[in-house]
């Protein structure tokens, strides 16, 4: 049985996420004081306390999730003793790049800079802003596009993104709701209509971040927002897929369908949590999602969650020892 480990992007981040797994395990604390160390301020305080309201804050939003990602992957590790490895990874916007990490394309160390140096470009040059609609992308697609707004996210054949200025989707949103009475729009919170064309400036400044990286393909598979199928194992071609994402949208129904066509039976999710109360009390961002995912397709997959200490040690106890894999093909 194939397994796909997920990750979510901005928006699965809240004030305290991590501090469990920073109090239980060693381990997770040497990678905050890690990440620490690397982006050159205080995660744990801004990760724990927020003191100064800026977690929401993409340029500090993205590299808080990707070390609340990464802690909770290798805590997992630990409690498992590496039995479960990855077959492929996937990671929604940002999680993309904890999926590089998780895969081992991507040190820990070069993706904290790479995506503090991204949230850094897209708050300074981001404009406009994204709402998400429970309608199909070729009925959204020239509604956006008659109000100068563009598909920001394939997420499900029933969920679409689409980000523009704030004044053109109030008239995409009206549209909607004039001629879709059932299908209410939800307005995200996000800095800049990331996935547009709003982005580009912050892309053309951001290759150069991405051609001083290293990437150093392995055999596990890593699913491309931009394509919507795997990576290619060529450092060049990552690096300019990663480009492409920041201004194209995210086509997280097509990376699903890719997994659930190379078999993928298990799928764990870390990181990040929605809804209120404290780590405990989260619930995963990405797993509705990814049972809509299975009802559009008839595929069936076990789902994990793996997003605080206690996810994470329930994870652990019922893991059995999963054989390897014909790898996809490229």
């Amino acid at each position: 049985m194939s397994t796909l480990f997920i990750f979510p992007g901005q928006g699965a981040q809240y004030c305290g996420m991590g501090k469990d797994l920073y109090e239980n395990y060693d381990l997770a604390r040497e990678v905050y004081d890690r990440a620490s160390d690397v982006l050159g301020f205080d995660i744990v305080d801004l990760s724990f306390n927020d003191p100064r309201d800026e977690l929401n804050l993409t340029r500090f939003t993205q590299p808080a999730l990707l070390t609340h990602h990464i802690a909770c992957l290798e805590v997992f590790r630990e409690l498992n003793g590496g039995k479960v490895e990855p077959h492929m990874t996937a990671g929604h916007s940002l999680g993309e790049y904890s999926a590089l990490v998780a895969a081992g394309y991507l040190d820990f160390d070069s993706a904290l800079r790479v995506v503090q140096k991204r949230g850094e470009l897209m708050g300074a040059h981001g404009q406009g802003e994204m709402s998400a609609f429970p309608i199909d992308l070729e009925t959204i697609r020239p509604i956006a596009e008659a109000h100068h707004c563009a598909v920001a996210g394939y997420n499900l054949p029933e969920q679409t993104v689409v980000g523009g200025r704030s004044s053109d989707l109030e008239l995409v949103e009206a549209y909607v709701g004039e001629n879709f009475p059932r299908r209410t729009a939800t307005r995200l919170r996000t800095e800049g209509a990331f996935h547009t064309y709003y982005m580009v400036a912050a892309a053309l400044y951001f290759r150069a971040m991405l051609d001083d990286t290293e990437f150093t393909p392995t055999e596990t598979g890593v699913l491309s927002n931009f394509s919507g199928g795997f990576h290619y194992r060529d450092p060049a071609s990552i690096r300019a897929r990663l480009f492409f994402q920041l201004f194209h949208p995210v086509r997280w129904f097509n990376n699903l369908e890719t997994a659930f066509g190379e078999g993928v039976g298990k799928i764990y999710e870390f990181g990040g949590g929605i809804g209120s109360g404290g780590p405990d009390e989260k619930r995963p961002n990405l797993q509705g999602m990814i049972k809509r995912a299975q009802r559009a397709t008839g595929h069936k997959v076990e789902y994990v969650a793996a997003i605080n200490a206690a996810t994470l040690e329930a994870a652990s106890l019922s893991l059995i020892h999963i054989s390897e894999p014909t790898r996809p093909k490229r």
